[in-house]
C-alpha cells in the first residue's frame, strides 16, 4: 500500500463533497508528473490525505482511498470541458485518472502551518518551496502523524 496527498480547491470540490457523493474520478489534472503517479502507481487501497488548497488557511480535510485504478480521463475528450485536450482521444488517451473514495472527515483540520511545524514533517513535497504538485506521495510515517494530528 503506498500513501498520498490530493490537493483539491474546497470552493470546488471538498472533503464534504466526497463525503456526499461517497466516490469521484479525480478528473482534470494536467500536470505529467501528477497524470503519471495517476497512471502508473496508485492502486486500490492505497490511502490519501485530502488536502484543501487555494484557501485560507491550507490544510489536510480528511482521509479517502484510491477505489478505482487508473483510467482515461474522460473531460479531455469533452469539447465542452475546461480540461478538454485536442491532442487526447479514447484511442489515444493522455490523460488519466483515478476514483477516490471518503473515508474520514479529521476532527481537527491540520493546516499547512502545522505541518511545517512538526520537524518529523519537513521533508514533505507540500511544504518545500516551488511545489505545486496537486498529488504527491508520503510516507507512512507522515501519513500517520497528520492522522493523529487530525484526530486531536
Amino acid at each position: 500500500m503506498r500513501y498520498w496527498l490530493m490537493k483539491s480547491e474546497p470552493d470546488e470540490f471538498s472533503i464534504d463533497d466526497l463525503k456526499r457523493v461517497k466516490r469521484e474520478g479525480w478528473s482534470g489534472v494536467r500536470n505529467y508528473q501528477a497524470r503519471n503517479f495517476m497512471r502508473d502507481e496508485m492502486k486500490c487501497g492505497d490511502m490519501i490525505l485530502f488536502y484543501h488548497s487555494s484557501c485560507r488557511p491550507p490544510g489536510v480535510a480528511g482521509i479517502a482511498k484510491v477505489s478505482k485504478e487508473s483510467h482515461p480521463d474522460p473531460s479531455a475528450f469533452n469539447q465542452k470541458s475546461a480540461y478538454y485536450d485536442e491532442k487526447s482521444s479514447p484511442e489515444k488517451p493522455r490523460w488519466f485518472m483515478v476514483e477516490v473514495e471518503f473515508v474520514e472527515k479529521f476532527k481537527k483540520y491540520v493546516t499547512l502551518d502545522e505541518i511545517k511545524e512538526r520537524k518529523t514533517l519537513s521533508q514533505m513535497k507540500v511544504i518545500q518551496k516551488g511545489s505545486r504538485l496537486s498529488i504527491t506521495p508520503v510516507t507512512k510515517k507522515e501519513f500517520d502523524t497528520i492522522c493523529k494530528m487530525g484526530q486531536a
